[in-house]
């Protein structure tokens, strides 16, 4: 499938031109590279966030070196990966491309550090607690935040995908949401009660204060009433994760894995799992088992008098 051409694309394939002509590296050092770097790309469309090199974070790379690594890749390509990254942003920076070379203070997971982060059903209810809390007192934005964690958490949704949605997206009487998930494919999600009151609160009360002419049909808006942008909500979820306990990224992906395996947890289908997340090989579903095992094996040597 023809890849689309970004600015970061543009800028890989000019680092790798670059790496070429400096260094005379080797047609096979080249490719694996490009392939490296290429990954890292495809990591950014899929989050949906900005394909800018200028605007490449620490916390972006942190996620996309904890995803290849809840992939199971090996841990001496994980750190090529790693290095290879590095050596790009550093480029980036050295070049004038970038203001900063976030790459500086990457480095590869320890190896027992190998599942996504999830949340704990405790830590999800205090982060929505405290979010309704805010919104209690009717405040546009913080109807507007517990809307989008609710519905986060509810369906599992790509930051990519919920951005996206319009208000016709959303189906009341089913309690569903169309998404538009990677690949142009859609799909219909379920959500819960709770989801739906925080829906209804922000589209009645919060929703109308914060649209201006340019919000059209977009379901979550900016504080400006344009459409909410991918980097805002990562920034807001990246936020609010940051006062709980635990390790790994803390972007909007985190309350994907964390719905994910809650549903595993409570037994789920795995199949099931997998239509709700819109992946295309089970397979990917699959790390998700991993996980739930590991907390059930916890569970039982935390509880269990001869574990």
């Amino acid at each position: 499938m023809h890849e689309p051409t970004t600015p970061l694309r543009e800028a890989i394939d000019a680092y790798v031109r670059a790496v070429d002509l400096e260094r005379g590296a080797s047609p096979h050092t080249l490719r694996a590279y490009l392939g490296d770097l290429r990954t890292l790309a495809s990591f950014v469309d899929e989050r949906g966030a900005e394909p800018d090199p200028a605007l490449i974070d620490l916390e972006l790379l942190r996620e996309w070196v904890w995803q290849q690594n809840a992939q199971g890749l090996g841990a001496t390509t994980l750190a090529r990966r790693t290095s290879t990254v590095r050596g790009f942003t550093a480029w980036l920076a050295r070049t004038g491309r970038a203001a900063a070379d976030p790459g500086a203070r990457l480095r590869a997971p320890r190896a027992d550090r190998h599942l996504p982060r999830v949340l704990t059903r405790s830590q999800v209810d205090r982060l929505l607690d405290g979010l309704a809390a805010l919104a209690a007192g009717d405040d546009p934005l913080a109807l507007r935040d517990l809307a989008i964690l609710e519905l986060l958490y509810a369906s599992a949704l790509r930051v990519s995908e919920l951005v996206g949605l319009d208000l016709g997206d959303v189906d009341d009487a089913r309690r569903t949401v169309r998404v538009m998930g990677k690949g142009a494919k859609e799909r219909v999600v379920p959500f819960g009660i709770p989801a739906q009151r925080a829906l209804d609160a922000y589209r009645q009360r919060g929703r109308p204060a914060i649209a201006a002419p340019g919000s059209r049909n977009a379901l979550f808006l900016g504080a400006r009433g344009s459409r909410a942008s991918t980097r805002a909500v990562y920034s807001l979820v990246a936020g609010l994760l940051a006062d709980l306990p635990g390790t790994g990224p803390s972007g909007p992906h985190a309350l994907r894995h964390t719905a994910a395996t809650h549903l595993l947890d409570g037994g789920a289908d795995l199949r099931a799992v997998q239509e709700l997340l819109g992946h295309s090989s089970l397979a990917t579903t699959q790390i998700y088992t991993h996980v739930s095992a590991e907390r059930l094996a916890e569970a039982y040597r935390t509880a269990h008098p001869r574990a």
